[in-house]
């Protein structure tokens, strides 16, 4: 499949400016990298200092040594702040390229909503419901009954 011919999603009603350029980011970083089986999803993230920064899913051959989108985009986000400074995002949304030729805002796995919620309860995270809406949640609203430990 080339990702040239595939669809973009439209920005959701809700979605702030700066959303909306992280859901373009996302989908032409996407776009640009994907392979099926191996690189299928790719976020982007905001901190608090307005810096965009991103995160491509890499596939191991061994389902274990995988790595997700979101937890490379805030690895890349911790590694650009100063020492000391603690990692927190504003909002996140990754996306994926559905088999019918269009991408799709997707909601974060189980590890990825744990890790955002330790370091960002509060970040918006942009997800498409089972229903098909596409809307933002809060990171600790993803994980009822989440234990919260201060990072």
């Amino acid at each position: 499949m080339s990702t040239e011919d595939v669809a973009p999603v439209p920005a959701p009603a809700g979605m702030t400016p700066g959303e909306v350029e992280l859901l373009d980011v996302a989908q032409r970083l996407l776009s640009k990298v994907w392979v099926a089986g191996r690189h299928e999803v790719a976020t982007a993230l905001r901190t608090p200092d307005g810096a965009v920064h991103t995160g491509v899913h890499l596939e191991g051959s061994c389902r274990r040594s995988s790595i997700c989108a979101e937890g490379v985009a805030l690895g890349a986000a911790r590694a650009a702040l100063p020492a000391g400074t603690p990692l927190t995002v504003d909002s996140v949304v990754s996306v994926q390229i559905k088999p019918a030729g269009r991408f799709r805002v997707i909601a974060p796995c189980g590890v990825c909503r744990e890790l955002i919620s330790d370091y960002s309860p509060q970040a918006r995270v942009w997800i498409t419901t089972v229903d098909g809406a596409v809307t933002a949640m809060e990171a600790i609203d993803l994980l009822p009954e989440k234990t919260r430990r201060a990072w």
